[in-house]
């Protein structure tokens, strides 16, 4: 299911058939439209959709366009207006430099004034901006504004300001505008900005997607920035569908999220099994310490599964490239099960990959190894440091600095009985990745790839 972050369905566009473009909307697998305001009028009419349309939430605030035309009369309505029931952000409020159809003064007074009553009503904010770049920043650093939170809609900044925007807590939208062919700068930062801070939008009536550009755009066409997005990240749809969608339900805290933790989560055409909350790091970039989702997929599990339960929720092992024992802990904590399901899927057709931190021999105090021999296809080391001092300080193992020395006989021996071995490192800014090569491939004599140390699953 969709979420279209940002539309305007109370415009004119749509005054003689919008029952039937939501019904389109429902039917193209759009659970949530979220309608904004950019004046006084249209905030009231938003507010007033919602109350019609189960699965419609409004937003109220006034576009930079607008503020030459605001009072304090208008902002006392507004506050009125935003505590109505399923009220779900401010907005869209911001600065543009483009038109300038009211006078910048105004507009950055307004601005401010805006965040400061959002943060009073503890919505987040939706921010427009267009030519606007440093004062929009400026503004929104003053105010504090990263830690109301919201989202650039609709974005057509450059990738410096998509960082920063990232960093203060913004989620950054794509509308249709990243299927148009000259668009290819958008689509690079899409490229470039985490899935996890992303969300995606239609601003309908405007802005239609190809290969509906020239026409009215309404918000069953946010299928086709999902389908953009999906290829531009290496993701499938359903990826893209499910994580946005998490997205918007974390910011404008609308939907059921779902509050089970996963034992097997398909990302592209993997099927990974989660198998434990326990980990013998501590690493202090792990994402397990900052939220239960990768990839919109809950992971914190109750309880451990056993291996029946890990056969049953994997199926047919063939209709995936690979079953990946990875998740939320450290998998050969759990050897035997992880033995016992591998079996499973080799005789069932499957391919087995192992996801380790490569602490596994020190775990079970003996040589696992050759336990995995026919079960396991690929091993993928997490190595993370270029000396053990260094790796001590970022994952703080369990079993002390003598960690990494035995994560390097543990990569050794794994060339002996498993057919493809790699190593990942993270980029964090503190780790030679020169160094690292040198290791993996030279001392060790294996596949290296280098992980983004924002990007999981």
């Amino acid at each position: 299911m969709l979420i279209d972050s940002h539309a305007h369905l109370d415009m004119g566009e749509f005054k003689d058939d919008l029952e039937e473009v939501i019904k389109r909307a429902w039917d193209n697998s759009v659970e949530y439209i979220i309608t904004v305001g950019s004046d006084l009028d249209s905030s009231i009419r938003s507010v007033e959709l919602s109350k019609r349309f189960d699965r419609i939430y409004p937003a109220v605030g006034i576009h930079p366009h607008e503020a030459k035309s605001v009072n304090a009369d208008t902002f006392d309505l507004l506050r009125v207006l935003a505590k109505a029931d399923k009220v779900a952000a401010w907005g869209e409020i911001g600065l543009d430099y483009h038109y300038d159809n009211s006078p910048r003064e105004n507009q950055r007074s307004i601005f401010r004034e805006q965040i400061r009553i959002a943060r009073s009503l503890q919505l987040p904010i939706i921010i427009h901006t267009r030519e606007a770049r440093e004062d929009t920043l400026a503004i929104l650093k003053e105010e504090d504004a990263g830690e109301l939170g919201g989202v650039f809609h609709c974005f057509s900044g450059d990738i410096d300001m998509a960082r920063i925007a990232v960093d203060m807590g913004f989620y950054i939208s794509f509308s249709g505008i990243i299927t148009f062919p000259k668009a290819g700068n958008i689509r690079e930062i899409a490229k470039e900005i985490p899935i996890e801070k992303i969300l995606i939008e239609t601003d309908s009536p405007y802005l239609a997607p190809v290969p509906y550009r020239g026409k009215r755009n309404e918000p069953s066409y946010v299928d086709k920035v999902a389908e953009t997005l999906a290829g531009i990240k290496g993701l499938t749809f359903d990826d893209i569908a499910r994580i946005t969608s998490l997205n918007a339900k974390t910011l404008f805290g609308i939907g059921i999220m779902e509050k089970a933790g996963k034992i097997a989560y398909q990302i592209r055409d993997s099927l990974y099994l989660n198998i434990t909350n326990e980990c013998t790091d501590t690493c202090r970039f792990c994402v397990r310490y900052s939220t239960d989702f990768v990839k919109g997929h809950n992971l914190r599990i109750e309880k451990e599964p056993s291996s029946g339960d890990l056969i049953r929720a994997i199926g047919d092992p063939k209709r995936y490239k690979e079953v990946v024992f990875c998740g939320y802990g450290e998998p050969l904590i759990r050897l035997n099960v992880v033995k016992e399901v591998s079996t499973w899927v080799k005789e069932n057709g499957g391919r087995v990959r192992v996801d380790t931190n490569g602490q596994g021999n020190l775990i079970h105090n003996r040589n696992i190894l050759p336990e995995l021999s026919g079960l396991v296809d690929e091993v993928s080391v997490s190595l993370n440091a270029e000396d053990p001092e260094k790796y001590y300080d970022i994952c703080q193992p369990r079993f002390g600095k003598k960690a990494y020395d035995e994560i390097k006989r543990f990569i050794l021996e794994a060339k002996k009985y498993i057919p493809i071995v790699g190593v990942t490192v993270v980029d964090l800014p503190e780790i030679d990745l020169t160094a690292c090569r040198r290791i993996v491939l030279e001392e060790l004599g294996v596949n290296f790839r280098v992980r983004e140390y924002n990007v999981v699953g």
